[in-house]
């Protein structure tokens, strides 16, 4: 594998390459060639100034160490030197970063599913407790939510809920959230002050276009019925539902969202691209996709990735060992200190699988 050295000689050079090339005439006048390079060169721009710092860094420590040997300037030295190393250190952890590969998804809007687990109706209200959850950090950072498909109770729980959360880097943030949710508190009508618990199940797909996943019209099968809500209140007067089964894979989606039947159609295929594509990436790399989306089991109350627990007030992610103390700042959408630490968490995983050559 080439040293960390090779690799960012090679960014500088193809950086400045790139620069020579946006500037000739006949790449001007191909804008689709040209704003392709100029994209590729604004990538490798924060990567290759980083790499400059730390090359003129390095110079300086050299320059340091020889004042070692001079007895007017060796106690300046000796002061300078351990700051100057710690910057050094510190740039080329900056550095490996650069050189994790970025996953491809990571600039798409989601798709999110969130069914509920173990827990009867408790476990359904706690879905419906998510959902408001991850709206209300799509909120925050300004992306838009539209709902696919909703199976509410009667008590205001939800079964399942299928929305897209549309935002750039929308991905990137949410990739983490996917598995078994649980909760633990006391519910409304428990008398005995007993606490519950119950699990969620919360899926996240990168939401994909008609580009990237070829769906053939003869492998699917699309029924209409009517939409109903809960306990039948309310029945839809035309078959406005769409159920659209991929034969081949068995996948089945439904929206009965929209009172159009277009439009429910039209959602029930972006669902369907997003499930298929992950099938797909499944299908390539078994291994990145585990990685990449988690695993969401069976609900059941063993399997957790977060636990909610209302009575201490605190939110345990357990991949990482990370709890938090302020559990009504998380349930309302404050996910960014959770989403920030796995993150950095996943990155240093990466950094590792690296497995650089020292210089």
């Amino acid at each position: 594998m080439p040293s960390l050295d090779d690799q960012f000689v090679w960014m500088d050079e193809r950086y400045e390459e790139l620069g020579v090339a946006c500037s000739q005439n006949d790449i001007i006048m191909d804008l689709p060639r040209w704003q392709a390079l100029m994209k590729e060169r604004a990538g490798l721009e924060q990567a290759v100034m980083d790499w400059r710092d730390y090359s003129r860094l390095r110079d300086e420590i050299a320059s340091t160490r020889e004042l070692l040997d001079s007895p007017e300037m060796a106690a300046l030295a000796e002061e300078e030197l351990p700051e100057l190393l710690a910057r050094e250190e510190a740039l080329r952890g900056q550095l490996k970063r650069h050189l994790i590969p970025r996953d491809p998804d990571d600039e798409r809007s989601v798709v999110m599913e969130i069914r509920a687990g173990a827990g009867g109706d408790e476990a359904s209200l706690f879905g419906a407790v998510l959902m408001r959850m991850y709206t209300r950090y799509a909120e925050r950072h300004g992306w838009q939510t539209e709902y696919i498909s909703l199976s509410e109770t009667e008590l205001g729980g939800m079964k399942e809920a299928v929305f897209t959360l549309s935002g750039a880097g929308a991905f990137s943030r949410m990739k983490f959230e996917s598995g078994v949710h649980r909760i633990q508190r006391v519910p409304a009508t428990e008398s005995q002050g007993r606490i519950h618990t119950s699990t969620a199940t919360v899926a996240v797909l990168p939401e994909v276009d008609e580009v990237d996943i070829d769906i053939r019209p003869d492998d699917l099968r699309i029924d209409t019925y009517r939409a109903s809500g809960h306990g039948g209140q309310y029945i839809n007067r035309t078959d406005s539902a769409v159920r659209i089964t991929h034969l081949p894979t068995g996948v089945v989606v439904t929206c009965q969202d929209e009172k159009s039947q277009l439009k429910n159609k039209e959602k029930a295929m972006k669902v369907l691209r997003s499930r298929l594509y992950e099938h797909k990436q499944a299908e390539q790399d078994a291994a990145y996709a585990q990685h990449r989306r988690g695993q969401i089991g069976t609900g059941d109350r063993s399997e957790r990735i977060r636990t909610y627990n209302f009575p201490q007030g605190r939110v345990t992610d357990h991949r990482i060992g990370l709890t938090l103390y302020r559990i009504n700042d998380i349930m309302d959408g404050d996910l960014d200190e959770l989403i920030d630490a796995l993150t950095i968490e996943a990155q240093g995983e990466d950094m590792k699988r690296l497995a650089l050559d020292e210089p």
